[in-house]
């Protein structure tokens, strides 16, 4: 009787929860996310670009910081700074005979750094500085799921109307190269698409965590099925799940929602990943 209580309660409680505004926008901003991150991400682990996805995130703090000390929208100056970002360490990689991750690790040490100095200058500016560093979903307004909506239709219209040149890429950009895909625009083209999804997904889960939306599902969905749109679909599907989860998990226990978010799509890494291993055991 007072498990049917607690229940009924429960109930009671998420009901009158989805009555929020703040919380209608998160749960879509969180659906959103879930299928960009999981489109992108697949990408991401497949090219081996984490760390990249990574050094765009943290390196996006000085973004933020000029977005502030020039009295601009944080928002559109983040977008920009992350795009920015992206492309010329790409054109380094490029111009270079250093390793990526060499090349990466220097200029996010440097970036990374003049952020923190600048961040010194903002006395005022502090307190916001730390809920970009952890994100909060349920802060998300109108505006950010609008530029959520359209970065996903564009990702959507880049990567499937290119598929099979996409996938060609992915697996080998010499042959790519041969077989007449443009290797350089559509490298280019994918970087933009993910500086400006790390950008965007930075309010919600925060600099130090942005990485994972991109990673943990589609890394899982990997250890699901190795046939690309099975992988493609698991992905997507792991990242909205999780993310609606960790928004509820977050309302529940009063967490912070950015790394309940991620502490469930971790979760779910560590339950796949023991179920793997069990089956390849008794297989």
């Amino acid at each position: 009787m007072i498990i049917l209580v607690g229940f009924n309660i429960f109930d009671i409680q998420f009901l009158e929860w989805l009555n929020f505004p703040f919380i209608q926008r998160a749960l879509i901003e969180a659906i959103l996310m879930g299928v960009l991150g999981g489109l992108l991400g697949c990408f991401v682990t497949l090219r081996q670009l984490s760390f990249f996805s990574h050094a765009v995130g943290h390196t996006s703090l000085l973004g933020i910081v000029l977005g502030v000390m020039l009295s601009t929208n944080p928002t559109w100056m983040l977008l920009l700074f992350t795009v920015i970002f992206g492309v010329v360490v790409l054109y380094l990689i490029d111009q270079t005979d250093l390793a990526n991750d060499s090349i990466l690790s220097i200029i996010l040490s440097g970036v990374l750094a003049i952020g923190l100095i600048l961040s010194r200058l903002l006395q005022g500016y502090r307190g916001n500085l730390i809920q970009i560093l952890f994100g909060d979903i349920l802060a998300i307004n109108n505006e950010d799921i609008i530029l959520t909506v359209a970065l996903l239709l564009i990702s959507c219209i880049f990567l499937f109307s290119t598929l099979r040149q996409q996938i060609l890429l992915t697996l080998n950009s010499a042959v790519a190269k041969i077989q007449g895909v443009p290797v350089q625009l559509y490298r280019y083209g994918f970087v933009v698409l993910l500086s400006l999804s790390v950008a965007i997904a930075i309010k919600a889960v925060g600099i130090l965590l942005v990485n994972s939306f991109l990673v943990i599902p589609a890394s899982t969905a990997k250890l699901i099925s190795h046939h690309f749109k099975y992988f493609l679909l698991i992905s997507i599907i792991i990242g909205s799940t999780t993310s609606i989860t960790g928004i509820f998990v977050s309302a529940i226990f009063q967490l912070a929602s950015g790394p309940s978010i991620v502490v469930i799509q971790f979760l779910v890494f560590l339950l796949v990943f023991s179920l793997a291993k069990c089956r390849s055991k008794f297989a």
